[in-house]
């Protein structure tokens, strides 16, 4: 029960254990093609270049910045956790020109810093922003943010490794031009893989580029070639495919689920964990009105040794919840609530445990 990766289901294990197929095996192509719709349906989108990445939800935020990135764009990004660091670190490195807004840790993007940075440089390209800030438990208004890039006719580049089956997500309402999520949060498959949606006007953005994509491997003008349509299929890489397996299976059991049912389970875990922490006298360090439910940041009571409940919860209760990062380091702990892991029987026995190390 920590920030994930969260806990697998066996039948996602069991899809893993299926014999390896080629990477061309006409069976593969199939899946892959089953794959991307149910992405795309799960991302909201009908983004034709809707697709998991071979690699980590990192590998996902990269493959983002630099196809988008040339040397000297402007990239306005929002800093309210940690994860909006390794933004301005992408656009850094892709030889843009980053400018930052920065928002206390546990609140939103303020949304009028956005407006007025975006007045004041009209030649912003990019808005890139955390949909859902694992570090901090906080969910940003990617709408509203969507609808400001929009107006300031700038592309937008969200991170949802953390939203994508948990809340509200929807790419093609919001207008969201690039967005990137990973495997093993609220979709509780095995980490290593992350599902990455271009609109057509990013489409359009990358194969007008005057330079060269700067990652080979990441490059969306190749990797097309293999995650197109059809049958026939150009030689990319080598697709992890029994993690694909597994990719495949995890969406098709959130779609058996249906995707509002699916953000509905995680809003109802997290008010029971809530209550259940409130009878300990524990409290949450974000607004109700902005919090994650997939992701609950608990104020740790003064006098109370972080590091020493966490083992204990998991030396003696096999539990294991998250330490604070950055700005929250050592006066937070993050509790996941995601995908599998988010039942009755979980925050059941989390409450339990607490309830007995802190006392």
């Amino acid at each position: 029960m920590g920030p994930g990766p969260s806990d697998v289901p066996p039948r996602i294990l069991n899809a893993m254990a299926r014999p390896t197929l080629g990477h061309l095996d006409p069976l593969f192509i199939g899946l892959m093609d089953e794959t991307k719709k149910l992405l795309q349906y799960a991302f909201q989108t009908q983004n034709p270049l809707t697709m998991p990445v071979s690699a980590p939800g990192s590998a996902g935020m990269e493959a983002c910045f630099v196809n988008l990135i040339e040397p000297g764009d402007k990239v306005l990004v929002c800093i309210n956790g940690v994860f909006g660091n390794r933004m301005v670190e992408n656009v850094e490195r892709c030889g843009g020109k980053a400018i930052v807004i920065k928002d206390e840790w546990g609140t939103q993007t303020d949304l009028n810093k956005v407006e007025d940075a975006l007045k004041a440089q009209p030649d912003i390209k990019i808005l890139a922003f955390v949909h859902a800030e694992t570090s901090t438990g906080v969910r940003n208004e990617a709408k509203t943010l969507c609808e400001l890039a929009a107006k300031h006719d700038c592309l937008t580049i969200v991170d949802a490794v953390t939203s994508l089956g948990g809340i509200e997500l929807k790419v093609d309402e919001w207008g969201i031009d690039a967005v990137y999520s990973g495997s093993q949060k609220c979709l509780s498959c095995v980490p290593g893989i992350s599902p990455v949606s271009f609109s057509e006007r990013a489409v359009k953005v990358i194969q007008n580029r005057s330079t060269k994509v700067q990652s080979w491997f990441l490059d969306m003008n190749l990797i097309v070639g293999y995650w197109g349509a059809g049958n026939k299929r150009a030689y990319h890489h080598t697709a992890p495919v029994n993690s694909m397996y597994a990719m495949y299976e995890s969406l098709l059991m959130l779609k058996e689920e249906g995707l509002e049912n699916a953000w509905q389970r995680h809003q109802t875990g997290h008010n029971e964990l809530a209550k259940g922490l409130a009878s300990l006298g524990l409290s949450l360090a974000v607004d109700e009105n902005y919090r994650l439910p997939q992701l609950n940041v608990v104020r740790i009571p003064k006098g109370v040794d972080d590091g020493e409940i966490r083992q204990r919860l998991l030396s003696e209760f096999n539990l294991e919840i998250g330490a604070g990062l950055g700005d929250f380091a050592g006066k937070v702990w993050r509790i996941g609530l995601m995908g599998y892991a988010c039942k009755p029987r979980n925050i059941d026995h989390c409450i339990a445990a607490l309830k007995k190390v802190l006392n």
